[in-house]
């Protein structure tokens, strides 16, 4: 298993995913932080900013949590999929995050 920590506004996430397909999590997220701004709409999802890559990691904040990869993805998939954007084809953007999110979830049922 390896962990992204990822830093929205002044607080942080830890994302948990297997290690065969952190790669494609961290190329998501810079793909996503490149195309935001090309949206046209004015309310535009937030993303966080990827910090670390990991291979271990103990919390030692109670009020910390690890969030599961597919559970990650899977918000991602949610907040893009409602935007209501007319001009940039957000469908590319979703086409790449829902096609991560069809690998972890088979490798969830593999398991």
């Amino acid at each position: 298993m390896r962990y992204l920590l990822l830093q929205e506004g002044t607080g942080l996430q830890f994302v948990s995913l297997p290690e065969s397909h952190m790669y494609q999590l961290v190329a998501l997220m810079k793909r996503l932080h490149k195309e935001i701004d090309k949206l046209t709409i004015a309310d535009r999802p937030q993303l966080p900013e990827v910090v670390a890559e990991c291979g271990e990691l103990e919390l030692l904040k109670s009020e910390l949590a690890i969030k599961d990869g597919l559970d990650y993805v899977s918000s991602l998939e949610r907040r893009f999929a409602s935007l209501q954007e007319s001009e940039y084809p957000v469908i590319s953007l979703l086409t790449e995050i829902r096609a991560l999110q069809a690998q972890l979830e088979y490798l969830q049922e593999e398991e």
